[in-house]
């Protein structure tokens, strides 16, 4: 409850003239207070009405306050230009208020309510403060196909209240056997995360987003459907085993076909966008399998994608700001104007294609284990997706950073100092964690 609080009385200091970064510092504050109230139990801890952490509610929280503040940080242009930066930082403490809310609910309406309501500031970001004018298509997209699957949702969870009595996670004891309900319940969080074929709303979205939209985007809301499908998978165990099969084959022939087609991609961004959603197929695929490898996996590679594709689209950014475009046919040879930022193109692409020592390393050798283990055809998409995840890794890092510079109008700016402090932020807790895996595999 403190913690609430704290985001709620944040949000007067964001009216302050000149209180950017204090707002800064307090969400740094805000992040050292929660790492002193560590849970590593597969418990619920710190429980008050209907709200408590367990090691998995634990670790999703404090990637989204983690990933808010690299927000603050990364978009100095809002406050430089005066650009309602008041609101913008308003409408970032309602979302984390909201991701708070969604991560610590211990009862599934209150979890279904701020799942839903968490969308609405991401809305507010992508509109108000995007680059071109189709970001209100962009908008649509995301609201008409995040509405579209949540009202069966919301049908569903009052189905299973008439039949359990209760909606809290802790008397979630009876499993469903009913085909149409495991499809309801599951379908809002397959559209978040996003599985293949509902996929389509998250490059346009990511594209015409500002920067902080599309970490946030990446780095947490795209978590909502792998935490969710975690969290209700024990009610859905009968009707999971009879149809996960297809959910792990759409999962990973997903993922090769979007990686085929990230190859082909113009626009940096996009890139980025669609490389989630291999990632995220990865997920879908682990938590089907329904063992504890694919489980603990699925944890460990939603936490690694998070930090490091949100630290790519603050690099795709800092391009952005300097350059006008985000088109690889434009951002070459970046090598020869700012080599510094090149290392961070090269650490970040690097564990974007899970190379050690990054978490992503450790999340994919757990989901390979785990897919395997449940089929050993499997192996045949797994070494598919890791291959040309590498190819498209090495596709983005070369095609900017090598080759002949076509534009003259890029400041030859070295970097700033903010710049790289956001970049070590996203890397340093991206490949420092692997030294404590067992914190994130511990949970039952």
């Amino acid at each position: 409850m403190k913690f609430l609080f704290f985001l709620v009385f944040m949000v007067p200091l964001s009216f302050m003239k000149k209180g950017y970064w204090f707002n800064q510092c307090l969400f740094m504050g805000l992040i050292f207070l929660f790492l002193t109230e560590i849970s590593l139990s597969g418990v619920y801890l710190n429980i008050s009405y209907f709200f408590g952490v367990d090691l998995l509610s634990y670790i999703m929280i404090l990637l989204s306050m983690w990933i808010c503040s690299l927000m603050v940080m990364a978009s100095e242009g809002i406050f430089k230009s005066n650009y309602f930066y008041n609101l913008y930082l308003t409408t970032l403490l309602v979302l984390l208020i909201s991701l708070y809310c969604t991560f610590a609910s211990m009862n599934l309406f209150v979890f279904y309510l701020f799942f839903e309501f968490s969308l609405i500031p991401t809305l507010v970001l992508i509109v108000g403060w995007g680059y071109q004018p189709e970001r209100i298509q962009a908008g649509v997209y995301l609201l008409f196909y995040t509405l579209v699957a949540s009202l069966p949702m919301m049908i569903s969870i009052f189905y299973y209240y008439h039949m359990c009595g209760s909606l809290d996670f802790f008397f979630f004891f009876k499993s469903v056997e009913f085909f149409m309900f495991y499809l309801c319940m599951s379908m809002a969080f397959l559209v978040k995360m996003p599985m293949y074929f509902v996929h389509l709303w998250l490059p346009k979205a990511h594209v015409e987003a500002p920067v902080s939209g599309s970490m946030i985007l990446a780095g947490v809301m795209l978590k909502l459907g792998g935490y969710g499908l975690m969290r209700l998978a024990q009610i859905m165990i009968p009707s999971i085993v009879k149809i996960n099969s297809v959910f792990i084959v759409i999962g990973l022939v997903g993922g090769f076909f979007v990686s085929l087609i990230c190859l082909r991609q113009g626009d940096i961004k996009s890139l980025i966008a669609y490389s989630s959603v291999a990632h995220m197929g990865l997920v879908l695929s682990g938590i089907m399998t329904l063992n504890y490898w694919g489980l603990s996996g699925s944890l460990v590679m939603m936490v690694a994608h998070g930090l490091c594709s949100s630290g790519l689209f603050c690099l795709a950014n800092i391009s952005y700001e300097r350059l006008g475009s985000r088109s690889l046919y434009l951002n070459k040879g970046l090598i020869n104007l700012m080599p510094s930022m090149s290392l961070w193109w090269f650490l970040l692409s690097s564990s974007n294609m899970a190379a050690p020592p990054s978490l992503n390393l450790l999340g994919e050798i757990m989901l390979i284990n785990s897919l395997i283990s449940w089929s050993f055809f499997c192996m045949i998409f797994l070494s598919l997706i890791s291959f040309f995840s590498a190819a498209y890794s090495l596709f983005l890092y070369a095609y900017s950073q090598h080759g002949k510079l076509f534009s003259g109008l890029y400041s030859f700016s070295m970097g700033n100092v903010r710049e790289y402090l956001l970049l070590f932020l996203h890397w340093f807790p991206l490949n420092i964690m692997i030294m404590k895996g067992e914190f994130l595999v511990l949970w039952s």
